[in-house]
């Protein structure tokens, strides 16, 4: 199950590889990458969608997704059975020929028409979003390339990032965690947000003995040093710049 993080599509053909070596289907969260692109030279050397690169894929539209409906999200394939499947999950597994009846135990993961259209007039103008967002990461990465100690998202060759988010990472050796500048931040009035907590660092799932004496030293590091910077599309320009400058002052006061 490969996940797009932060809009930013992952190199795709090892899995390709590793899935057709050993006859494994492809689930591939796309919740974070409505609209970014993936160059596969498995799959004939072509640019094709993140969500459209496997046997499922899965969409959110929480509120702060590239297209939102506020809440839910949306599962596709093509595959006619799964389609029906999930489908049927979706609908609380009533059986196709006697309501009120259930083989099984399900959800209610119905979407109401309002957010279906809230959700469809978002898709209409998702090229202008994603131009917006693109565009806004450049500018942030533009400000922040002579800044010595931060790290901004990678560009990667096989791959086009919608940048859901504008992520940075602090060199640990300026000797400022993610927590302090976020906290410096905000009294400058400046909201931030902190990278994901790794799952093996999660409470509940070491309640149920999961990765016991497993360590993750890199993802460790990524939710210590990592951040969000704001990034509504009705930012503008001079915005940004009170951003950076700010978290440059923050560097340079240590």
């Amino acid at each position: 199950m490969p996940v797009h993080i932060y809009g930013l599509p992952v190199d795709m053909d090892p899995v390709f590889e590793c899935a057709s070596d050993h006859d494994l289907k492809i689930v591939e969260d796309a919740a974070e990458a409505h609209g970014a692109e993936y160059f596969s030279r498995v799959k004939g050397g072509r640019w094709s969608k993140c969500g459209n690169l496997s046997d499922v894929a899965c969409f959110s539209f929480y509120a702060n997704k590239v297209v939102t409906t506020g809440e839910g999200g949306m599962v596709v394939t093509n595959d006619p059975s799964i389609a029906a499947r999930a489908a049927s999950y979706r609908n609380l597994c009533f059986h196709p020929e006697k309501r009120f009846y259930h083989t099984e135990l399900c959800y209610n993961f119905r979407m109401t028409n309002l957010q279906a259209a809230v959700g469809i007039a978002q898709l209409e103008r998702i090229d202008e979003v994603i131009t917006l967002r693109r565009s806004f990461a450049r500018y942030y990465k533009a400000q922040f390339e002579r800044v010595h100690g931060i790290r901004f998202q990678a560009e990667v060759p096989y791959g086009r990032s919608v940048h859901w988010m504008y992520a940075v990472q602090l060199d640990e050796a300026l000797g400022i965690d993610a927590e302090t500048m976020m906290e410096r931040l905000g009294r400058k009035g400046i909201g931030s947000r902190p990278f994901f907590v790794g799952l093996h660092a999660q409470p509940v799932l070491q309640k149920l003995g999961l990765f016991k004496d497993e360590r993750f030293p890199r993802t460790d590091r990524a939710h210590r040093q990592g951040f969000y910077l704001p990034s509504g599309l009705t930012l503008t320009k001079p915005q940004i710049d009170v951003v950076c400058e700010a978290v440059c002052e923050v560097v340079e006061g240590g």
